[in-house]
């Protein structure tokens, strides 16, 4: 019971300092519940070796590099703030080091690809016309899925052509928005939005069939449907489209720094994945196309 009241502590305090997103507190809050369940121990009272012992607990589970390397971030934050509380008097991770993470390219759709998922919606339905301006907006912008289903009416400006997001830890950027997604956007809002409203009143942008926005999980299943529609076997999700964003710009020779900002990205190491993405795509190009490759 104690544990369970310090984990509830520290997340209100976690989201208040941080302005973390709900899925950083739901990861952390399941992290800690975990650990106090194998620890069978309050958990003011952990040393290092008992940490140890959990991340070999953890690596005999076949657990991921990066959800360790995520499990001990969250303990590292937890126990600074329970030195900060103070309620321990050393914190036991900081001799703790990540563990070594082999570096994963994100799921990469060439260009034809994307126009067959954009095309996969039937723009003469109500469904369809939402579907087709979420699916062009994603595209266009490169938004995370949780800052898509999140806008509001007074997020975007048709008419200056461009659209305000507010990102992870309340950052907010402007972005264009490009011809196409503009055009399917003026669709859903005229001929679309209007009867998924079902006479109620909400700011939320996009609709699901009961005139609330738009859910994670729905648009999530979406897409899948659409990626299937569209003869595309590889394993999607909405982040693929904000991956697709990236890599095409890169492709296309839009620097690294206003691809970053683009993204909303506070680190630009972050981006530099999209350019290993491109140098395999080169590689690939080379060995098939030269004749000593």
């Amino acid at each position: 019971m104690k544990n369970q009241h310090i984990i509830h502590q520290f997340i209100d305090h976690y989201w208040l300092s941080s302005g973390a997103s709900s899925n950083t507190l739901n990861a952390y809050r399941s992290d800690l519940n975990l650990f106090s369940n194998w620890l069978n121990l309050p958990l003011d009272q952990v040393n290092e070796q008992m940490i140890n012992d959990y991340f070999a607990h953890r690596q005999q589970k076949k657990f991921s590099s990066a959800t360790q390397a995520r499990v001990l971030t969250c303990l590292r934050v937890f126990y600074q703030y329970l030195l900060n509380q103070n309620t321990i008097s050393a914190n036991p991770t900081l001799k703790l080091h990540h563990p070594k993470q082999d570096q994963k390219l994100p799921i990469f759709l060439a260009i034809p690809e994307v126009e067959n998922l954009l095309n996969a919606p039937n723009i003469k339905t109500l469904f369809g016309m939402r579907d087709r301006a979420m699916l062009e907006l994603l595209y266009s912008c490169g938004l995370r899925v949780t800052e898509l289903i999140n806008l509001e009416f007074q997020h975007l400006n048709l008419t200056e052509e461009y659209i305000r997001i507010t990102g992870k830890a309340g950052k907010q950027r402007v972005l264009p928005l490009g011809d196409m997604a503009i055009e399917y956007l003026n669709l859903y809002e005229k001929k679309s939005r209007p009867f998924l409203l079902k006479k109620g009143q909400t700011n939320g942008y996009f609709l699901s069939n009961r005139g609330s926005s738009m859910s994670r999980q729905n648009f999530f299943y979406i897409i899948k449907a659409y990626a299937l529609k569209a003869g595309i076997n590889k394993p999607l999700s909405p982040h693929t489209l904000r991956h697709a964003f990236a890599t095409h710009l890169v492709q296309q020779g839009a620097d690294l720094r206003s691809v970053q900002l683009m993204l909303g990205h506070s680190d630009i190491s972050t981006t530099q994945i999209y350019t290993h993405i491109q140098n395999k795509q080169l590689k690939s190009q080379h060995a098939k196309h030269h004749p000593r490759g």
